[in-house]
């Protein structure tokens, strides 16, 4: 009776893949604009000619480089896979909260003598979802909105409602911010050791030309490296997320105690509501935090 991904309303499952394709999308054309505006200094900081006239090889990699990068960009901005990502996840997640709120019989869809009732609102919260989202690149689903998981899981018991949502929701979700919490932190460590490194190694290059021992403008290379590193990193928000991450995860953790106390249905639906509030909310600040960087 635990709800999985697929056991979850169609809204969500359309939401959810095409965040997954945008986010994909965006981080790859992202970083290859990077890659490819240090490649341009690179190869312009060089001379590689040949042929007869002669033609500079470096030059035209430059060129290509440069020109690569600004389609991507103009495909970027016209395409904004970045929106379709925010959005997407913000539409998947909302939908996800009211399928568990609605399954386990959370705040406001309390057990009451009238359940077609509580299905009908569950239906019309996500309706709702649906009709205020921004437009975006969502693709049809034929899954139902209530899936038999939900209903089954509805009418189990407390004790059963309250072990499946502690084990399958709560826990699952701890987990998550609990490993990306680490994994934001061990990035944010190793990238900013590597654009510390780089910072050395251009001013390295800069003194050595300086002196004489090189001509080539390697301090240059360095410092498009330096800032494409910290580009990159303004966009992952490595240190912002693992932050975030561990703050939910702890709270997270205060909520799941809290559950396990209660004893009565209508405790028990408003913990649940509150947990949800919790996982919304730390969305949200992702959400904000996000469309801040284009």
């Amino acid at each position: 009776m635990s709800l999985t991904d697929t056991t979850l309303p169609g809204l969500f499952q359309a939401a959810d893949q095409a965040a997954v394709v945008a986010q994909r999308q965006y981080l790859r054309a992202t970083g290859l604009r990077l890659l490819l505006l240090a490649v341009a200094a690179a190869s312009g900081a060089a001379s590689l000619r040949f042929g007869d006239p002669p033609l500079d090889a470096a030059a035209m990699v430059t060129v290509l480089a440069l020109v690569a990068a600004a389609l991507l960009e103009i495909w970027l901005l016209v395409e904004k896979p970045e929106l379709t990502w925010y959005d997407g996840r913000a539409l998947a997640e909302s939908a996800k909260t009211i399928a568990w709120r609605y399954a386990v019989a959370g705040a406001p869809f309390r057990k009451r003598a009238e359940e077609p009732a509580n299905e009908r609102m569950a239906v019309e919260e996500l309706t709702k979802l649906l009709h205020d989202a921004p437009a975006t690149k969502i693709a049809p689903s034929t899954a139902p909105a209530i899936s038999q998981a939900m209903r089954d899981l509805r009418a189990a018991d407390l004790p059963e409602r309250k072990r499946r949502y502690l084990e399958s929701r709560l826990a699952d979700q701890q987990q998550w911010y609990t490993q990306r919490a680490r994994r934001n932190q061990r990035r944010a460590a190793s990238w900013r050791i590597a654009i510390l490194a780089a910072e050395f190694l251009a001013v390295v290059a800069a003194l050595l030309r300086a002196l004489g021992v090189v001509q080539l403008d390697l301090a240059g290379i360095a410092a498009t490296m330096v800032a494409a590193g910290a580009a990159w990193l303004a966009v992952k928000q490595h240190e912002a997320l693992g932050r975030a991450y561990s703050f939910a995860a702890n709270e997270l953790t205060i909520i799941a105690t809290r559950l396990q106390a209660t004893q009565d249905e209508d405790a028990w639906a408003d913990e649940v509501g509150d947990a949800e509030e919790a996982i919304s909310r730390e969305h949200t600040m992702w959400r904000a935090s996000r469309s801040t960087l284009r």
